[in-house]
Order: structure tokens, then C-alpha cells, then sequence
């Protein structure tokens, strides 16, 4: 198991990396977070969802995603308040003091999980979340040592050292610990150095008798992450990507205050066509972009009050009086219609609120909320394309009969009469080579020069590997791996 010093220290990408390792070593491998927090959720083809990084490192083990990899999934609806997803379902809806009191009771489902893995597989690569160091949450804890201590995973402990202070990180990660969550930590290892290792070598040696555990190497500032699809919004705050060279076609994005499954704009970001800039709350929406993409939400109703008090919506008008193009993705498909009812409040408060009143359609938030794979074809382009759909709520009106896609279960989505502001319940239009060459054509991008995003992705999976094999002492870290206890 895998646990960091802090959030953002790696954890998910290096177990990407160490499945894909394993997975080259003749090993049969899977990924395992026993409780995950993210809007960034994928879809498995069995059914249900799973967090995003799951279903990635799912892929480096060469496997499809699957709810036991996830068993229990947290998607925050508001600062307090998540929705709750157990083995790929909705279970409920709990603000946060009520989750803490009963997360124990999911304890349950994140053992079911975990011993259908075990008997499946040679190697279950375990990610947890946080930090153990948060010890106010020690008690009923299942994502770190409230895990590790019940099944006797060893752990390994990731600390950053691009954030400063990861010599008191580790050291102080042991001594805030009780004595039994001490002893489940086997090694450590740094993340994210910068320059010459050898540089860091009295630092190791001051690691290890602060806290007598082994290092298990130093890697630097790897470049395959940036890659790979994010799961986490902190990306966002690196996120534009621009060059100098050549005309780009400029896409600008807000940054929503509960945006989910950003990560549809992941091949866009690395398409060498494209400046992709995500726009931060205070910041107006340039007026030179090409395209505005408003991504999906866990919170539509919610958003929409967000996006007017950022004044995004005066934007959004402006880019479309000038015929720019507007694509919206599920919630962002929902918010640029006319009306959103949701009169159980499904999405919050019940009631009605407002859209965008940029495509004439309107939605009404009902269950059951829609999980499943899709495939099929782009109207107009031609192209196809294949995904996925997580949401609630039907979408009716009259822009819907010119719809932006038909899926093999239906035509989907709408457009404008113009065709320049559309809206779609698919996820994953995006890693379509032809679908995203097509779109970015018709906004004046060159016909050649793009990527293969699929392929990209798989490369970056082994470059990982291969940074990391040539940086970690892997085999005393996979020699950590013994049989769990039931």
C-alpha cells in the first residue's frame, strides 16, 4: 500500500506506475483504493463507477474498470455534503460529520472488495488517501491505517519533497502515529526531486534514523504524469498549455467551483493544435478564444449561481453574439439551457433555477441517475466516437431535435440552429482521434499535426514504468507484498 505524507504527493500516479511494472514482470495485478473523493468518475462496463485514477491504473494493469477497485467513492455535491457510491452505486447522500460518524459501516463493502481481488490476483497494489498523519480521523478510518492495520498491508510512505519540509513530513508522520500504525509502515520514498539526487543523500540517511524505516529510492520531477489523464482539480492550477509557434486554436474552459470530469479536456490540453487555458474564478472569459468548454458538475443547480456570480454567464452571451462556438458536457450541457427543475432536490434545495438560455432545452433532475458505456455517432462530423454517460436528470426541448450525437440507444444532446452552441450527455468525445481532429478543423485547425490520444496514454503508462524502475529499488519494493489477513 501506498500512502503519502499529504494529498497531491503522487500516490495515484505511482500506482499507475508500479501495476504497469508489475504487470511487465508476468504478474496479474490490480489497483485497489478503498475509499476514494472525486467528481472525476469513470464508467465500467459491468456497471457502476469508479474514481478515475482507479480506472487508469486499472488500464496499466490491462485490465477494465471494475467497481471492486473502488468500492467506496465520495463525490462532493457542496463544501459540506458528498454524494456517497458504494460498489458503483448511489448509496446516499451525507454531509460531512454524518460520513465521519458512519464511514465504518462501509467498511464492509471495502472488505468484500478486497478479498474478491485477493483471490483473484497475484498482486493488489493499494493507494490511500491523504495522509495517515491526520489522526483526528484515525478513529473508524478505512482509507489508510484503519485499512492497512485490518488486512496487514505493508505500507510505503510517499513523501514530495518539491513542497519543502519532507524531512519533518516522514519524521513527523511517524511520531504523530500510535505505536501499531508505526510498525505498518515498512519503507518510504521521495517523490518529485529536483537536480542531482546525490544532493539528497544526507537526507535519506537522516530519514532513516528519525524514523528506522528503509528507503526505497529517490525519483526525480518525472515527465509521463503530465501525460496521463488527472483525476485531482490541483492540475488546474497548472493547467493552461500554450506555444509560441504556429496558429493555435484557442479553447478557454471555467474552472468550476464543483467540476466534474474535467478530464474530458485531457486530449484537447495535448493536442500541439490547441492552447487550452482553464479560466479561474474572478478571471473573465477571453473574448479571442475560438471555444468556450463548460465541462460537467456534480452540482448544476449550484453551478449556475456560481457562473452568474463570476459574471461568466455576460461571457458566455458575448462569445456567442460573436458566433463562437459553446460545447457544453453534461452538466454544462444542462446549464445552457433554459430551465433547470428539480423538484425532489435531487441537486440541492428543490425548486427551479434559471439556465444559461443558450439552447432552448430544459432539464428536469430525476432518477434514476444514468451510469453506462456508449458508442456512436457525431451528427454532421460523421465521426465516431465512444464513452461513457454519469448523470441524472432528462433533458427536453426543442433544440434536442437536432441532436449532437446518435448513441446506439438513442440520439443525444442538443444544437443550436446555427449549430455553433451544442450540449451532450457523452463523456469522452475527446479521445476520439477523428472525432477531435474534425471539431478543431471546423474552428480552423490544421488537418495535420494532431496525436493519438489512446496511444499517447499507453506510452506515457510505460515511460512511467520505466522512470520509475530506473529510480526505485522496486524489487525490495514489490518483496514488501505478503498475504493479507481476512
Amino acid at each position: 500500500m501506498l500512502q503519502g505524507t499529504g494529498s497531491d504527493v503522487g500516490k495515484s500516479v505511482l500506482v499507475a506506475g508500479l501495476c504497469r511494472i508489475a504487470r511487465r514482470r508476468g504478474l496479474s495485478v490490480a489497483p485497489f483504493k478503498p475509499q476514494n473523493m472525486s467528481n472525476n468518475a469513470a464508467v465500467c462496463p459491468s456497471g457502476g463507477e469508479i474514481g478515475r485514477a482507479q480506472a487508469l491504473q486499472a488500464q496499466a494493469c490491462g485490465l477494465a474498470p471494475h467497481v471492486d477497485f473502488n468500492p467506496v467513492l465520495l463525490k462532493p455535491q457542496s463544501d459540506r455534503t458528498s454524494q456517497i457510491v458504494v460498489h458503483g452505486r448511489v448509496h446516499s447522500a451525507l454531509n460531512a460529520a454524518d460520513y465521519m460518524a458512519r464511514r465504518e459501516s462501509l467498511m464492509g463493502a471495502v472488505r468484500e472488495s478486497f478479498h474478491r481481488l485477493a483471490a483473484r490476483f497475484d498482486l493488489i497494489i493499494v493507494e490511500g488517501a491523504g495522509s495517515p498523519a491526520e489522526v483526528n480521523l484515525r478513529a473508524r478510518d478505512i482509507a489508510n491505517m484503519g485499512f492497512a492495520r485490518a488486512h496487514d498491508v505493508p505500507v510505503c510512505l510517499v513523501g514530495d519533497i518539491d513542497r519543502g519540509g519532507v524531512i519533518a513530513a516522514l519524521a513527523g508522520t511517524k511520531a504523530v502515529l500510535d505505536a501499531g500504525d508505526q510498525a505498518q509502515i515498512k519503507a518510504f520514498l521521495i517523490n518529485k526531486f529536483r537536480g542531482d539526487p546525490a544532493l539528497f543523500v544526507d537526507g535519506l540517511k537522516a530519514i532513516e534514523a528519525y524514523t528506522g524505516w528503509p528507503s526505497m529510492g529517490v525519483l526525480p520531477w518525472l515527465s509521463a504524469p503530465s501525460r496521463l489523464p488527472a483525476e485531482d482539480a490541483v492540475i488546474l492550477e497548472r493547467g493552461s498549455r500554450a506555444e509560441a509557434s504556429g496558429r493555435k486554436i484557442k479553447i478557454a474552459a471555467p474552472m468550476l467551483s464543483r467540476m466534474a470530469n474535467f478530464d474530458d479536456g485531457d486530449p484537447l490540453r495535448a493536442d500541439p493544435r490547441v492552447e487550452f487555458h482553464f479560466i479561474p474564478p474572478g478571471q473573465p472569459l477571453p473574448r479571442d478564444c475560438d471555444a468556450i468548454l463548460l465541462f460537467g458538475t456534480k452540482s448544476t443547480v449550484g453551478e449556475l449561481a456560481f457562473i452568474k456570480a463570476q459574471g461568466w454567464h455576460h461571457d458566455l452571451h458575448a462569445h456567442a453574439r460573436q458566433g463562437g462556438v459553446i460545447l457544453g458536457l453534461c452538466g454544462g450541457y444542462q446549464m445552457l439551457g433554459r430551465w433547470v427543475h428539480d423538484p425532489e432536490g435531487l441537486d440541492g434545495e428543490a425548486g427551479s433555477v434559471e439556465g444559461l438560455g443558450l439552447l432552448n432545452v430544459e432539464t428536469v433532475m430525476q432518477g434514476p441517475k444514468t451510469v453506462r458505456l456508449a458508442h456512436g455517432v457525431v451528427r454532421g462530423l460523421n465521426r465516431v466516437v465512444e464513452g461513457y454517460e454519469i448523470h441524472c436528470g432528462k433533458t427536453i426541448g426543442s433544440d434536442t431535435a437536432r441532436p449532437f450525437i446518435d448513441l446506439e440507444h438513442g440520439p443525444d444532446g442538443a444544437l443550436s440552429a446555427d449549430g455553433k452552441i451544442g450540449g451532450t450527455y457523452m463523456h469522452g468525445l475527446f479521445s476520439a482521434n477523428g472525432f477531435r481532429s474534425a471539431w478543431l478543423q471546423n474552428l480552423g485547425a490544421s488537418t495535420t499535426g494532431g496525436l493519438d490520444y489512446r496511444a499517447g496514454v499507453e506510452a506515457a503508462l510505460d515511460s512511467l514504468a520505466d522512470e520509475m524502475e530506473a529510480s526505485l529499488n522496486i524489487d525490495a519494493l514489490l518483496g514488501l507484498a505478503q498475504t493479507p489477513r481476512f
